[in-house]
Formats: C-alpha cells, sequence, structure tokens
C-alpha cells in the first residue's frame, strides 16, 4: 500500500494548485485516466473533467487553502481523511470527509462527503 499520509497531500496540493497547467499535470499524475469524483455538488471523470471542478473551486472561492484535518486512513486501496477549505489565516468555511479508491498508487474514485458548507453553497 503506498503511503496514506503522501497521497492525501498530493491530492490536497492538486486542489491547491491554482495553475491550471501545473494542476493538469498534478491530476494526470494522480488520477487514473477513467477516475470518478463526486460530492453533493459536483461529480466528474477523467483529469480533465476533475480539473474543471477544481477550477470552480478556486472561482467560486478564490484565494482560499485547503488543508488536511486530523489522521489519514488507508488500508487495502482505501484512503479516508478529511479537510478544511477557508481564507489562509482565517478559520475555515468549508469541511469535508474525502473516501478514496486507489488503483496503485493513483486515484480510482473519490467519493466526497460535505460536512459543513456556506449557507448559500
Amino acid at each position: 500500500m503506498p503511503d496514506p499520509v503522501m497521497l492525501a497531500n498530493r491530492y490536497i496540493a492538486s486542489w491547491n494548485e491554482t495553475d491550471s497547467v501545473r494542476r493538469r499535470d498534478l491530476l494526470a499524475e494522480l488520477w487514473t485516466e477513467d477516475a470518478t469524483y463526486v460530492d453533493p455538488l459536483m461529480q466528474g471523470t477523467g483529469p480533465g473533467q476533475i480539473d474543471a471542478l477544481v477550477a470552480a473551486v478556486h472561482e467560486r472561492f478564490p484565494g482560499f487553502r485547503f488543508v488536511l484535518d486530523g489522521r489519514v486512513d488507508g488500508f487495502e486501496g482505501h484512503l479516508r481523511f478529511s479537510w478544511l477549505l477557508g481564507p489562509e489565516g482565517a478559520d475555515s468555511v468549508v469541511k469535508g470527509t474525502d473516501f478514496v479508491l486507489l488503483e496503485g498508487d493513483r486515484f480510482k474514485a473519490v467519493t466526497g462527503f460535505l460536512d459543513q458548507v456556506p449557507a448559500a453553497a
């Protein structure tokens, strides 16, 4: 099993990347070609659509950053971790928990749960 903390950190880094070329490179390295992402507000298949989802988050929350929140759990090709999203140096406004299915050391599927969202989200 690949290092769960390292994988979660790479995932968070890809969501924080604002340079679209660099972000696409990170997503292509981290996700399988047929990977899926789904949460209550959005979904996408493949690194290209997932990149569009990340770009939409940056548009909706300019200057906000994701950080891991607590422990990263992993076993037999599965990861679970929580994260926070907010302006740097301020309280987070969004909190979530993601469940990941791995294929080797790449993300095959992510199911995200939003634990806290702003009222207008």
